[in-house]
């Protein structure tokens, strides 16, 4: 382990496993709140976004999506260099807070038709909230994780935090499924999309709860015994070349990467085969969550096989099928589900390569939140981490289904699917040459990084 890390076991005051459960909750309402957002896209664009031409009402849509990422990397700069000084515990309990709030609101929101241009006004700035908190807590919760995890199977143990994104789209997805079966095309319309935003607050209240029994990490508590006086980061690791190198690859590869699979394989795609390919919402929809539930053991699996092999090996392989294999899979699914109607064989396939994205999504996302706490010294972390990664998402990732639409849109191909291709192939080399293994055990027997 390097030396470096200050990763290493603490006495545990409190169970690991409790630890997990209250962090994991607070993780999965962000992630509840921000993608149901995006599982709403296309009911917003005329509610909100009003238009002759329903590709307009969906590009605005999902720039309002994209709005909320491009301020995350916003939140984590203040939120980040606040958890180092102040502890990461209170940074939960803000980010928390302001994402339930702000995600109760757009439950609230009159449309177009009732107040005009104001809704969309009060629909993006509340999305800039949402966003803004997501940039604290999404990144932060793998550091308060590493930090109470120890050394031993860091990759097993933190991954469990990865599953929160899949779990918030499973939760919204299926959620706005039944209400859709539930309720007529109009009433849902008028009406039933604003539900999951109220459950939202129920959700709040519950994370507020199990969040507030959470005790500070080991880490940061011996930070303040050495230095009472601790301070934020942020400014100081740009100027440290070593930490400023680390930055960049977990901008450009770890987080960048993962960002640009998960937004692809799981925000745009959905909205791919439901307005591009035309394919039933419902079917979709169940497509959608069973791939969901195949990423939730993809990235145990690969959480667990980082320990075993180290970190680089298992990623390096997510970000090259990733770069390979995106534009065939998305080509292959828009060809399949041109013959309509779909035979059983027709949706087996497509399903099969929903499956297939999932597997290569969870290879980035089960070492990830393990790698973010073990690149950066314990009184940065927090800033260190977490700004790259926010940037990450919200600059790359969260404006991928906006700009793969537009350029789709424009040309009427699959061309936009270039970008994420292009961007996954430079990171995989980029990860290939400059980074470094740190720690690996292989064969049961700790082997120390080169």
């Amino acid at each position: 382990m390097n030396k470096n890390s200050n990763l290493q076991s603490y006495p545990r005051q409190q169970s690991y496993l409790k630890m997990l459960i209250a962090a994991c909750f607070g993780t999965f309402l962000e992630w509840y709140d921000f993608l149901t957002f995006g599982a709403l896209a296309v009911t917003f664009g005329p509610l909100f976004f009003p238009s002759n031409d329903p590709s307009s009402s969906l590009l605005a849509s999902l720039a309002t999506f994209g709005v909320g990422m491009i301020v995350r990397p916003i939140g984590a700069a203040f939120f980040g260099s606040m958890g180092d000084r102040i502890g990461r515990k209170p940074v939960f309990m803000i980010t928390i807070s302001i994402m339930g709030l702000a995600t109760l609101l757009v439950g609230f929101l009159p449309t177009y038709a009732q107040i005009g241009i104001l809704a969309p006004i009060l629909l993006v700035s509340l999305r800039i909230l949402q966003g803004f908190s997501a940039g604290g807590e999404i990144g932060g919760g793998a550091i308060f994780l590493a930090e109470h995890a120890g050394e031993k199977n860091r990759g097993f143990k933190t991954s469990f935090l990865q599953l929160m994104g899949p779990f918030g789209i499973l939760a919204s997805t299926l959620q706005i499924t039944l209400l859709q079966g539930w309720l007529s095309a109009e009433e849902f319309q008028a009406w039933g999309w604003r539900i999951p935003f109220f459950v939202s607050f129920l959700l709040l209240l519950l994370a507020l709860y199990f969040r507030r029994t959470l005790e500070e990490t080991p880490v940061f508590q011996e930070l303040q015994t050495r230095s009472p006086k601790t301070e934020g980061q942020l400014l100081n690791n740009f100027k440290d070349p070593e930490i400023r190198k680390k930055m960049f690859l977990l901008f450009f590869c770890v987080s960048g990467g993962g960002a640009v699979l998960f937004f692809c394989s799981q925000v745009y795609l959905p909205i791919f085969l439901k307005t591009t390919v035309k394919l039933p919402v419902e079917l979709v929809d169940q497509l959608s969550v069973l791939s969901t539930l195949f990423l939730v053991t993809t990235i145990i699996f690969a959480g667990w096989l980082s320990d075993q092999v180290g970190r680089k090996p298992v990623i390096t392989c997510g970000l090259f099928l990733g770069a390979v294999l995106i534009l065939p899979a998305f080509w292959m699914m828009k060809t399949t589900g041109s013959h309509l109607p779909l035979t059983q064989q027709d949706i087996k396939i497509i399903g099969c390569i929903m499956f297939g994205l999932s597997c290569i999504l969870g290879l980035l996302g089960g070492p990830q939140a393990a790698i973010l706490a073990e690149l950066f010294p314990a009184k940065s972390r927090n800033s260190a981490a977490t700004f790259p990664h926010n940037l990450a998402a919200g600059w790359i990732g969260g404006m991928s289904p906006l700009i793969i639409t537009w350029v789709n849109e424009k040309w009427n191909t699959l061309a936009g699917l270039y970008y994420p291709c292009i961007f996954l192939f430079f990171a995989a080399i980029a990860w290939t040459i400059s980074y470094t293994e740190t720690s690996v055990r292989v064969c049961g027997c700790k082997k120390p990084y080169k």
